[in-house]
């Protein structure tokens, strides 16, 4: 019985500092190509923040970025080169 404490405690030891960490600093950020404008994007929190910005103005549900047919990334795109995270008061922290 020991030996399977000793075991849980070794492999929770191992795993908190995986667990606790923020999702900021995670590597699960995905790269996006602008074709229209040639510029990549990074889709993080932010992005997706400001995503969701745009499905309310423009009136359409949720529907994950991955997704999208091409047609409406573009748009979205088009849309997020005129709001900026200061134009749609997205904090920077």
């Amino acid at each position: 019985m020991s030996r399977f404490l000793n075991s849980l405690l070794l492999g929770a030891a191992l795993v908190a500092p995986i667990a606790f960490t923020p999702t900021t600093l995670r590597a699960e950020d995905r790269k996006y190509h602008d074709a229209e404008r040639n510029d990549d994007h990074v889709w993080n929190s932010h992005e997706d923040r400001a995503y969701r910005i745009y499905l309310k103005q423009n009136h359409r549900r949720y529907v994950n970025f991955e997704r999208l047919k091409e047609e409406d990334r573009s748009a979205y795109w088009a849309w997020r080169h005129n709001h900026d995270d200061a134009a749609l008061k997205i904090d920077i922290r």
